[in-house]
């Protein structure tokens, strides 16, 4: 209630003024107005529930929209805990709401259940306010209820109604009557691939194929018209664009007023359904028109069903069969041992297939092809079975033919190739056993193309026929000649005695193939090429032995035709045994089983390490460590060798890279290969690499020639040092002393180095020869102003004996051993010279 201040007496909140009283209000209206029953009648009339209570619970107040709400009368609650109204689950909301009251604050819209007078629940909204005496102080609380149970029911429902929607296996869409789609349910998502966000908002015929647009129409005329399309079978199409079978109930929309506003569409994806009915529609088509005969029997034999192509083929009807066994047709010319292998081999795999005899109806026997095949259940217990059978009694008959034709050359009636391959196992095998030598010849006719170009296919088939006959008939019973196809002949010839009987044999036959045929009206002339090679000398499989002698053949027709070639398989075993090495080296590459060692070079009289040269290893997974001359000599001249010398130069200067990090520069000497400087693109190659590496000085890298290899084409060489020169890079001309280079080719190659080959050095202390070859080449370089180099130190003496002579800079064992990358730091840091050199010095 309001008092003339202004204040509500029931919370104690400022409110506005009253409206001014109309001019013709009189003094006892105003007083109306304003007296306690005029807001009691306000009170008392409010459908919601108007409750007041102390500061400790206890109610004070109860009007009459209380007492719709909660059952409970005025008299039943005045005076009683508010406690009484509330769950069991509940009542410690009580103490928050007064702890709130007392702190002045309100509590506005607060859900909650209450509980009748019956003990039925109740949804009430709640806000609670405090209330103050003329003085501001809160001596209680007053509460208004509004009853929410029906909108809660009803947010309930709809939830419930939302989960039910999105927790469907079917796809629920909703759409207006002019098909814009309305809602859309999670498994319309996982059915036609558009997520909510896409598909709202948008035509509902974006899921429909071309040749189904009209559908739209004669679904929305249905709806408008009130009726529901139950179960209607269609296509849709997915966000991939895959057709999709949907089977569609479609119901109308209707407001309160039962005005159609849309519809609702219930889609189920029947593919896998309609997949089905295919392949079984499929199967029974299969069933009805196969040329096979078909019996499908319970699990003990008996009869339930057969096709029109079993009935044609035994003579019986459908009706004769049914409900018999297979016992029916079983014929006296089958023996038990068939019948028994089938019964084992069905119960061992599930299925059985064998060549039988069968009876027909008139009593005519007959042979047949059955497969047998059990059907399971789920239990994997086997309760039928299926059986094929198919008439094979002409096929009988055309057997032989067929094996003649399959093993015999149908021009020539020769053996062809599969015949050839049959017998010439059975020789070889005969011939490890008889330790008697059998030679393969592959023949190729000469001149053959042409005979069939200038006359014709037909008198070229009947020169083939005619040159096989002759050929024939200069072998021996026990040989096999066949016709591989076109004009190519295959020849064996078992128990060869020697080269000689060899000889003769293939001299005869090049004979017969040279004379002339009359063919008609022409007098035709060729002649043959034939390759030969003898097994178990040339000790292959029967495939590899045509294909040597097919070498072989190829070499005679090279070298002039009308001959014979015999196949060198020791030659041949070499050149695969190359081919298979280059093989595993370029997978060696391509698996970087490759790596560097680095030797170290040092100036014998300062002490200082000079640098090192890269050297490779093979890190071989099975044989280890394998040095450079067990591989390096086999990809001499091939392009793999090219390959290997970029990659030594590449993982130099990662290298380098890598100790410059650490703090150590050091020059790298890598060694290229005789033809890699040659190659076209060589300065390319090595300007773009250097690019790679940039923290790599070029001056660091020094590039090493053989000395032979530079003078194979001294003009071109010369010219490649000079453009890498401009990139930074040194050279030096490696065993230089083993060539034979006039002064003259000294002066023209750009290199900074000369190195004294390690033969000479090794044998300098006993040999006065290979002595005066290293003073010649330390004089040489001194006189061209040249570095040199000495490799092959072995010991100390030679150390001393160089340092003698005027050759300060050394590498080899006695300095020390090519090593990997990752000792050399260590090793560079506790280098000394030998005393002995330091004397010298």
């Amino acid at each position: 209630m309001k008092n003339y201040s202004g204040k509500d007496d029931l919370d104690g909140t400022e409110v506005d003024a009253p409206e001014p009283w109309p001019r013709a209000s009189t003094e006892r209206t105003r007083r109306l107005y304003s007296s306690k029953d005029y807001f009691e009648g306000i009170i008392q009339s409010s459908e919601d529930a108007i409750i007041s209570k102390t500061l400790d619970g206890t109610i004070t107040s109860w009007n009459h929209g209380a007492e719709v709400i909660f059952g409970y009368t005025e008299d039943e609650m005045l005076g009683q805990p508010m406690l009484r109204l509330f769950p069991s689950d509940r009542t410690d909301e009580e103490a928050l709401i007064l702890d709130k009251i007392i702190s002045g604050e309100h509590v506005t819209h607060f859900e909650t259940v209450r509980i009748r007078k019956g003990g039925s629940p109740i949804n009430v909204s709640v806000t609670i306010s405090p209330i103050r005496d003329r003085q501001g102080r809160i001596i209680g609380a007053s509460k208004i209820a509004r009853d929410v149970t029906t909108q809660v029911q009803l947010e309930n429902a709809v939830e419930q109604f939302q989960a039910l929607v999105n927790s469907s296996d079917d796809a629920i869409i909703s759409k207006t009557l002019d098909g814009r789609i309305t809602s859309w349910n999670a498994a319309a998502q996982v059915m036609f691939g558009y997520s909510a966000e896409e598909m709202l908002g948008q035509q509902m015929l974006k899921l429909f194929p071309e040749d189904r647009q009209n559908e739209e129409m004669f679904i929305l005329e249905k709806i408008l018209a009130g009726e529901k399309i139950d179960h209607f079978d269609t296509i849709r199409m997915r966000k991939n664009g895959s057709p999709i079978h949907v089977s569609v109930t479609i119901s109308p929309i209707r407001d309160k007023q039962g005005t159609i506003i849309g519809a609702s569409k219930i889609a189920r994806d029947v593919t896998l359904q309609k997949v089905s009915e295919a392949n079984f529609k499929l199967t029974s088509c299969v069933f009805t028109h196969t040329s096979e005969g078909i019996a499908i029997t319970d699990n003990h034999g008996v009869i339930i069903e057969v096709n029109q192509a079993l009935t044609c083929i035994t003579g019986y009807s459908r009706e004769e069969l049914i409900g018999r066994t297979y016992s029916v047709f079983k014929s006296s010319r089958q023996g038990p041992d068939i019948e028994k292998g089938i019964l084992v081999e069905l119960v061992r795999n599930g299925h059985a297939r064998s060549e039988i005899w069968s009876r027909r109806k008139d009593g005519e026997s007959y042979t047949g092809l059955l497969t047998i095949s059990a059907v399971t259940d789920q239990s994997g217990q086997t309760h039928k079975y299926v059986a094929l059978f198919t008439d094979i009694t002409s096929l009988r008959k055309q057997q032989e033919k067929l094996e003649h034709i399959t093993h015999f050359d149908v021009l020539t009636d020769l053996p062809n190739r599969l015949l050839l391959s049959d017998r010439l196992r059975q020789a070889m095998r005969m011939s490890k056993r008889s330790e008697k030598n059998l030679a393969v010849l592959y023949l190729d006719l000469d001149g053959f193309k042409q005979v069939n170009d200038q006359w014709g296919h037909e008198l070229g088939d009947a020169l083939l026929v005619a040159i096989a006959r002759r050929m024939a008939s200069t072998l021996r019973e026990v040989d096999t000649l066949a016709r591989m196809g076109g004009d190519e002949f295959v020849a064996v010839l078992v128990d060869i005695s020697g080269n000689e009987e060899l000889d003769c044999l293939t001299k005869k036959i090049l004979k017969a193939c040279s004379e002339p045929i009359a063919i008609g009206n022409h007098l035709v002339q060729i002649s043959a090429s034939i390759g030969v090679t003898l097994y178990p000398h040339d000790d292959v499989d029967e495939d590899q032995l045509i294909r040597h002698a097919d070498f072989a053949m190829y070499e005679a027709k090279q070298s002039g035709k009308n001959k014979y070639h015999l196949f060198d398989a020791v030659r041949d075993a070499e050149e695969k045994g190359r081919s298979a090495q280059l093989r595993r080296l370029s997978e060696a590459l391509e698996l970087n089983e490759f790596v560097l060692h680095y030797q170290p070079k040092v100036n014998m009289r300062t002490g200082a390490v000079v640098g090192v040269e890269a050297l490779i290893r093979w890190q071989h997974p099975e044989l280890g460590l394998v040095p450079p001359g067990s591989f390096l000599p086999l990809i001499e001249g091939d392009r793999l060798s090219d390959d290997l010398g970029m990659w030594v130069i590449t993982q130099a200067l990662m290298q380098m890279t890598t100790w410059k990090a650490m703090g150590l520069v050091l020059s790298v000497s890598v060694n290229l290969g005789p033809r890699q400087l040659q190659q076209d693109n060589f300065y390319t190659a090595l300007r773009d690499l250097l690019g790679c590496y940039p923290d790599v000085d070029p001056e660091n890298l020094e590039l090493e020639i053989l000395e032979t290899s530079a003078l194979q084409d001294i003009e071109a060489v010369s010219q490649v040092m000079q453009v890498c020169r401009e990139l930074g890079v040194h050279f030096s001309i490696d065993d230089f002393g083993t060539g034979y280079s006039s002064l003259t080719y000294l002066k023209r190659l750009p290199a900074e180095t000369l190195k004294i080959d390690q033969s000479f050095v090794r044998d300098m202390l006993g040999d006065q020869e290979d002595l005066a070859i290293v003073r010649g080449v330390i004089g040489l370089a001194e006189a061209f102003h040249r570095k040199v180099i000495a490799e092959g130190v072995e010991t100390i003496a030679h150390g001393e004996e160089l340092l003698r002579i005027g050759c300060e800079l050394a590498q080899g064992y006695g300095i020390s051993r090519p090593m990997p990358a990752s000792e050399l730091f260590e090793w560079v840091r506790s280098w000394t010279s030998p005393q002995q050199w330091k004397t010298l010095c």
